[in-house]
């Protein structure tokens, strides 16, 4: 996954001439693929502004564009599982719609929060509204299933609690096909959200990619 950035040139966190130095072709013409310019602490140095289009590629180079959209006023559900990306990466279930949840875990007032983040919500099916009697459906979780219905349980049991971690060291995958709603940046200030496409434009206008990133994570 990979954001396009328009960086104001007056941006003093990251040093842009350097880029413009370094990242040029190299001696026989190739073009330079890559160029490190700052690997801590970035996400919460970088101007939401700054972020245009995210691009999700698969293990084959296919990729697909995802633009900016509005954030909708609600989503549907009860629950919501989130796969937090960045800069913690644990995979959690909440009764805060994706807006909410992003402000709780960036609240400052919180003993644990962060500045900023970057994480994805991912179908739960008929348990986002029936935890206890939900079916799994086509649900692509075989290895938390059954401890996702208690987590989900135990959001129920307790109405004061916001979140309840499912998995605190998950990896920090992806799988593309398990994507619910989108993805979204954001803090106490703004929230950003990068609508995915409905399956039926997956299967159509984005078929290529959508076939190529049926086993990308």
């Amino acid at each position: 996954m990979f954001f396009d950035l328009d960086l104001d040139e007056e941006n003093k966190d990251f040093d842009l001439t350097y880029a413009e130095e370094h990242c040029i072709p190299h001696p026989d013409g190739k073009p330079k693929h890559s160029l490190y310019m700052a690997i801590y602490r970035v996400l919460e140095r970088m101007p939401l502004g700054a972020l245009k289009s995210l691009w999700l590629a698969t293990e084959k180079g296919k990729v697909l564009e995802l633009k900016q959209g509005s954030l909708p006023p609600s989503f549907p559900g009860k629950y919501h599982l989130y796969q937090e990306l960045c800069p913690v990466h644990p995979l959690v279930v909440s009764c805060c719609a994706p807006a909410q949840f992003c402000h709780y875990i960036t609240d400052s007032r919180r003993p644990f929060f962060v500045p900023r983040i970057c994480f994805v919500d991912l179908q739960l099916a008929d348990l986002a509204d029936d935890p206890e009697h939900g079916k799994p459906k086509d649900l692509y979780y075989p290895d938390h299933f059954m401890h996702l219905r208690e987590c989900l349980l135990e959001l129920q049991a307790a109405p004061h609690k916001r979140t309840k971690t499912v998995d605190r060291l998950h990896p920090p995958c992806l799988p593309y096909h398990c994507i619910h709603n989108g993805v979204f940046v954001g803090d106490q200030e703004q929230v950003l959200y990068y609508p995915f496409p409905s399956r039926e434009e997956l299967e159509g206008k984005y078929y290529y990619w959508w076939r190529r990133s049926a086993h990308t994570k």
